[in-house]
């Protein structure tokens, strides 16, 4: 019994979820269980910005300081509590970032679960847990100095490059969904699913024309605003294009499940991510988030003392599309060979999994199912892990820059970094589309 129970604690992932999951794949509750870490960093982050959090972080070594090395609690229009709470997140994410970062390392070119390491990645989750708890507290004691300056940095590269990864995923998404209803379609000679096809791309087309809209109504004034009328008018006409050529003949030819379907999430998506953009130019006229705290206790848009949120419209749904693109990762291989190759992933043997989980499924365990191989690169989705924590990081504090400014209130770097990540989605879409006519000799089956 003692020894069962260490097991749990020490052993596999299956030990762990076994009883709400008898018959699940070794590798996707390890996923799911490694997931479950970072959304718990993110749970703090956000406990972190929460108010009366901010004055019990005056006791630690990165306390705002005047300038001094006084502790101030207002000054002028600094408001020190959210530059506490914000600093605070970065620690937070340096935390989750490093910890996955090392699984990184040691996780490198693991080829099967008879590896030694595959039992690390795959248990010991009591003591896994306790290193992510050291080096969290650690982070909390790292003296402010450059450090924040230096971690924004990294925040700005790992949240682009987790942009283009969600992207990817939503395109894999609409791929696997056009590609089972028009085989269902077939199957049944039913032109149901046919209808579905059309109404969630005309549904998909229209919340983007509605997007569109919103934002030359909010972010585009007349006589002003000139970087955001430039930037949504390019989007919208890159979207117009590349939806064109989603449905030319030759590309339909070279790609016959290739189509609108997917054109319209990656219109859809783009319109959201230039949505995310304009909410941080920092122009109270081209911005409507930003707000003036006054002394009276009433909010008015001004020149000085911008304070924002990380609730924010744009930053919940920003959360939200987060945690369903990171669970995403970690419970699925795609069907698209060209996916799989890029996410590091592949489906394993069913013949194999088949018989292992019949065999487990009287234990109520789940059964390893990478005996022969990994169906995921351990370290290419630690690595995914990492730039999750750092997208996170600048999705809760709005990307704003220690240093720069004292003024809560992201600066254009956000602007420019999240306007050049839809640029390259749509690259990358458009690449996907005339690959096959530009390099005819290669396989895109």
């Amino acid at each position: 019994m003692h020894l069962l129970q260490a097991s749990c604690l020490c052993g596999s992932a299956p030990c762990i979820l076994c009883a709400c999951c008898p018959a699940s794949r070794n590798s996707t509750v390890s996923r799911l269980i490694f997931t479950v870490f970072l959304f718990l960093g993110v749970l703090v982050s956000i406990i972190m910005l929460s108010p009366g959090v901010e004055s019990q972080l005056y006791k630690l070594p990165w306390v705002c300081e005047d300038g001094v090395g006084t502790p101030v609690g207002l000054q002028g229009h600094i408001d020190c509590g959210s530059l506490l709470g914000y600093r605070a997140v970065y620690r937070m994410s340096f935390a989750t970032a490093a910890f996955f970062f090392l699984f990184t390392l040691l996780m490198i070119c693991v080829r099967s679960s008879r590896d030694p390491r595959a039992a690390i990645q795959n248990g010991f989750w009591f003591f896994k847990f306790l290193v992510l708890v050291g080096i969290t507290v650690g982070a909390f004691y790292i003296p402010d100095g450059s450090f924040s300056n230096i971690w924004f940095y990294f925040g700005v590269v790992g949240s682009f490059l987790f942009i283009l990864i969600q992207l990817v995923l939503f395109i894999d998404f609409a791929h696997s969904w056009n590609q089972r209803w028009l085989g269902k379609a077939e199957e049944r000679d039913s032109r149901a699913w046919y209808a579905g096809l059309f109404f969630f791309t005309l549904l998909f087309y229209a919340l983007s024309i509605a997007g569109v809209t919103l934002l030359f109504v909010f972010y585009a004034r007349p006589g002003a605003c000139h970087e955001g009328k430039v930037f949504i008018s390019l989007n919208l006409t890159f979207c117009v294009c590349v939806s064109i050529i989603a449905v030319l003949p030759k590309v339909q030819e070279a790609q016959p499940n290739s189509g609108l379907l997917q054109a319209s999430v990656v219109t859809l998506y783009t319109i959201f991510v230039t949505w995310l953009a304009l909410s941080n130019v920092p122009d109270q006229k081209c911005n409507p988030h930003l707000l003036t705290h006054l002394s009276n206790g009433t909010f008015l848009a001004g020149p000085e003392g911008y304070e924002t949120h990380w609730w924010d419209a744009p930053s919940i749904v920003g959360l939200v599309v987060f945690i369903l693109c990171t669970f995403f990762i970690s419970v699925r291989s795609s069907d698209h060979q060209q996916v799989n190759s890029l996410m590091q992933t592949e489906d394993s043997p069913p013949m194999l999994e088949a018989t292992q989980q019949q065999q487990v499924a009287c234990e109520g365990r789940a059964f390893d199912n990478e005996q022969d191989g990994v169906t995921y690169s351990y370290s290419f989705f630690h690595f995914c892990l990492v730039l999750a924590s750092l997208h996170i990081m600048m999705t809760l504090t709005n990307w704003y820059k220690p240093g720069e400014t004292r003024k809560m209130v992201s600066t254009w770097t956000a602007v420019w970094v999240k306007i050049g990540a839809s640029w390259a989605g749509l690259l990358l879409y458009l690449w996907t589309l005339v690959a096959p006519l530009l390099l005819p000799n290669r396989d895109f089956s």
